[in-house]
């Protein structure tokens, strides 16, 4: 599984943009392993992305960063209504660092 991540993306309207850019750029995107789950309500989903780089406490400092196989290792934040999806590479940090839409 490949997706396109991009660091410090401020909220999901430009984390779209930016996928959108990536793909017309015929970007390859990153090779990705999912290591947590996170289920959100479509209200808290929606609190979530409108501002990426807040603080999340489900977030964990050792979640993200690479396998010894080059993959990102990212959590998958799922809305439990709508189904869509944003993987989050914290890279050592409390918030998303790295942002990609999973399809």
């Amino acid at each position: 599984m490949k997706a396109h991540f991009g660091r410090k993306i401020p909220n999901l309207q430009s984390l779209k943009a930016a996928t959108r850019r990536a793909k017309q750029e015929k970007n390859p995107g990153s090779a990705y392993t999912v290591t947590k789950e996170v289920e959100l309500s479509d209200a808290e989903f929606k609190r979530f992305a409108e501002d990426l780089l807040e603080d999340q406490p489900w977030i964990a400092k050792e979640d993200g960063g690479m396998n010894q196989a080059g993959e990102i290792r990212c959590i998958r934040v799922r809305n439990v209504q709508t189904g869509e999806r944003i993987l989050v590479n914290s890279e050592g940090y409390d918030y998303p660092r790295y942002t990609a839409i999973e399809e």
